[in-house]
């Protein structure tokens, strides 16, 4: 496989996750009024419930990928999404879809982490960083087309026409790794599937201050874009009654912020990751606290829409700047136990995300209140995390 063409299969792995969520965004209200027309916010859960998924599902693929080869746990991975994304399909009442977007979640955990282990079988240091920040770049742009796609599925087919649309694309992709890709891990270096060396591998990683501390911002990173992502439709919808146009101002705003990581890309060999991502955390401060701040002053609602659409710019954005260079820290000094550290580091980070973002999508309450001030809060409490990463750091120089 050439170098482009190995980017562009694990951006599509990548892009899995955005296609399984951003697709579902304009949805939500249709699905709200025909299963939960009590509480329509419910529908958030279409979201957090396939996070949840994936956080589980994050824990054991990579561990399985160590002992039974990448290709394989892929594989099976795929086919459990595509069985899940088939019963949603079929499902007749909210909780039934809740439950299949878990087992999708899990499912698609495969392609994700297992895509990571396989670029830290292949790359490391701040070359793994530049691989990560383009296929970052795909997967970011990625989702600039599918509330897009979401909308024009459901313009001809309804709602439920997207979960055949995730069977189509967990097939390509399937099909692609088949045909192209050589098992990137041989015989010799896999590890047999014990829970005690899983055990083991999550305490070496946790007494790592280092990588401890970099799963403990991912968490905040991603709590921060997950809880934007279970509120933005209703933001739009709700608050700024723009439900018709949010597929276009969400995507536009994607392909914006998929500069991010090229930005990234060309900047972290000279500065370093530790540096970005403690950078990108302090410009998402005053960005959150600005909003805050004119949410109190009466804006007009069109200079207020304008603000958000800033802001939320900003914080996908940043996303591009934090989760690649954070998930290299971590992997860097796990080399020797990448599909299992994959496995952990994105366990940890997806499901602490989700037990922010959950809740403060279900406080929505008609203002931008509840996610500026989580949002805000996760920012905060990231940059402090940094800040003592990089005493850490200098001391163990010293």
């Amino acid at each position: 496989m050439s170098r482009s063409e190995f980017i562009a299969l694990i951006a599509m792995m990548f892009a899995t996750i955005a296609f399984s969520i951003d697709a579902m965004l304009p949805a939500m209200p249709d699905i709200g009024r025909e299963l939960s027309p009590d509480d329509v916010n419910r529908a958030q859960l279409i979201l957090t419930s396939f996070v949840l998924g994936l956080g589980i599902g994050t824990f054991f693929t990579g561990p399985l990928s160590d002992s039974f080869g990448r290709k394989p746990v892929i594989f099976v991975g795929l086919t459990l999404y595509v069985v899940a994304a088939a019963a949603a399909w079929f499902s007749s009442s909210l909780e039934w879809i809740l439950v299949a977007r878990v087992v999708q979640g899990i499912g698609a955990a495969s392609p994700r982490i297992v895509g990571i282990a396989i670029m830290r079988d292949l790359y490391s240091g701040r070359e793994m960083a530049k691989m990560m920040s383009i296929a970052m770049m795909i997967f970011t742009i990625f989702p600039a087309f599918a509330p897009m796609m979401g909308a024009l599925i459901i313009a001809f087919t309804g709602w439920r026409g997207i979960f055949l649309a995730f069977i189509l694309f967990a097939a390509l992709t399937a099909t692609w790794m088949a045909v192209r890709l050589p098992e990137p891990l041989p015989l010799a270096n896999r590890r047999q599937f014990r829970a005690p060396l899983l055990l083991d591998a999550v305490r070496e990683m946790l007494e790592h201050p280092t990588v401890r501390l970099s799963i403990l911002v991912q968490c905040l990173c991603l709590g921060m874009l997950f809880t934007l992502l279970s509120q933005v439709q209703p933001v739009y919808d709700v608050i700024f009654d723009r439900a018709d146009s949010f597929p276009f101002w969400f995507g536009a705003i994607a392909l914006i912020s998929g500069g991010a990581s090229i930005l990234n890309a060309a900047v972290v060999g000279r500065v370093g990751m530790r540096r970005m991502v403690t950078w990108s955390l302090a410009a998402q401060i005053v960005a959150s606290g600005l909003v805050l701040l004119m949410s109190g002053i009466g804006l007009t609602m069109d200079a207020m829409f304008a603000l958000f659409v800033i802001w939320q710019t900003s914080i996908f954005f940043i996303a591009g700047t934090t989760l690649g260079n954070l998930n290299a820290i971590a992997m860097e000094p796990m080399g020797h136990i990448a599909g299992m550290a994959a496995s952990v580091i994105g366990a940890i980070a997806t499901v602490c995300a989700v037990l922010i973002a959950a809740p403060i999508g279900l406080l929505f309450d008609g203002t931008l209140y509840p996610l500026a001030i989580g949002i805000f809060t996760c920012a905060l409490v990231g940059f402090v995390l940094m800040l003592q990463m990089g005493r850490i750091e200098r001391r163990s120089v010293v």
